[in-house]
């Protein structure tokens, strides 16, 4: 099966061209036939965040250029590709960015009489951990069920429970700031710029321990599973203010601590769930995975505790149409594709 297909639900404009074969997950491969992402970080760093209607304006631009610029790569023609699955981002995300997508993957499946397989983009984030990269082919990953997938992003901050194919069940949410939310605003209280996860975690790399700068760990020790970061976010803002002059030493101490702060509610929470619910593996996924020291921390701490551990190459950390192909074969072969007859942009949508 070749799936086309498109990731549209924030700042990056992504389309795929894959080939999936097998019927049976543990014989599944997916061979990248064409990947192209279209980041808009440089046009929405200077508000220090992502506009909903300039990114729209940025996708409405982008989709037909990578598109023929996927075409071009495959040799495929625009007319009658032989494409036999369209697969496409509904949500959640910014809504404006979402309709780009479905709208331009509804043209798509007009035209080609195609059928469309409608993606949770979160779904998608959960496969991308699950799969590894062999040269140029993805293979599903030898994992056992149940999983806890912790998705950490600029939008999201969710514990997952993963029983088995498709069977999701939210255990823990942010009650306000996603964690990637709360890397960008500390970013901006230190003068660091946008997306402000990355700054973070490298001046947080140049810390020493034991630190005169103490945060606290919001709700770490609360009765549920559920996380607050908007807490910690204020508790830098109140010692920035206090700080006569921000030198970079003081800047690379209040990283270190903050990153530290928000590793130890990650953890203690996550390890929390695989004790109760008897979880076996492990996974990370979302954008603020890619951090290095958040890895480190739960490969020790997952090692120590014999729990398998899962989180995507550094390229499918952020949003991308691989994991959206993944998904929509899954689903495929699974018979769980999701038939919405008015297919419509959903920006809470929510695993279920």
């Amino acid at each position: 099966m070749i799936i086309l297909s498109i990731e549209t639900s924030c700042d990056e404009t992504a389309i795929s061209i894959v080939k999936a074969k097998g019927s049976s997950i543990d014989k599944l491969s997916f061979a990248i036939l064409a990947n192209k992402v279209s980041s808009q970080i440089d046009i929405h760093q200077k508000y220090g965040g992502v506009y909903p209607m300039l990114a729209k304006r940025e996708h409405l631009k982008n989709l037909p250029i990578i598109l023929k610029e996927v075409f071009k790569e495959t040799n495929y023609s625009e007319d009658n590709p032989p494409i036999d699955l369209i697969a496409i981002t509904y949500g959640p995300g910014l809504e404006p960015a979402l309709w780009t997508g479905i709208n331009f993957a509804k043209k798509l499946s007009e035209k080609w009489n195609k059928p469309l397989s409608p993606i949770n983009h979160m779904e998608g984030h959960i496969f991308s951990a699950l799969v590894n990269q062999n040269k140029e082919k993805f293979l599903i990953s030898n994992f056992q069920f149940p999983i806890m997938a912790l998705l950490i992003s600029g939008g999201h901050t969710e514990l997952v429970l993963m029983k088995n194919w498709f069977k999701y069940k939210i255990i823990g949410q942010t009650r306000d700031d996603a964690v990637g939310e709360a890397f960008d605003k500390v970013a901006r209280l230190l003068g660091l710029p946008y997306p402000g996860g990355p700054e973070i975690s490298k001046l947080a790399e140049k810390g020493k321990e034991n630190s005169e700068i103490k945060l606290p760990r919001p709700m770490i020790n609360s009765n549920d599973y559920d996380f607050s970061f908007a807490g910690l976010k204020t508790a830098v803002l109140y010692k920035v203010k206090k700080i006569p002059r921000l030198t970079n030493k003081t800047k690379i101490e209040i990283a270190k601590e903050f990153q530290e702060a928000v590793i130890d509610v990650l953890i203690r929470k996550t390890i929390r769930a695989v004790k109760e619910y008897k979880i076996k593996t492990v996974i990370l996924g979302g954008g603020v995975s890619a951090n290095k020291q958040i890895q480190e921390a739960f490969k020790k701490t997952c090692q120590k505790n014999n729990i398998q551990l899962f989180f995507p190459t550094i390229e499918m950390t952020t949003d991308n149409a691989l994991m959206i192909a993944i998904a929509g074969y899954l689903r495929s072969i699974k018979n769980k594709t999701l038939n919405i007859k008015d297919l419509s942009a959903e920006g809470n949508l929510r695993l279920s």
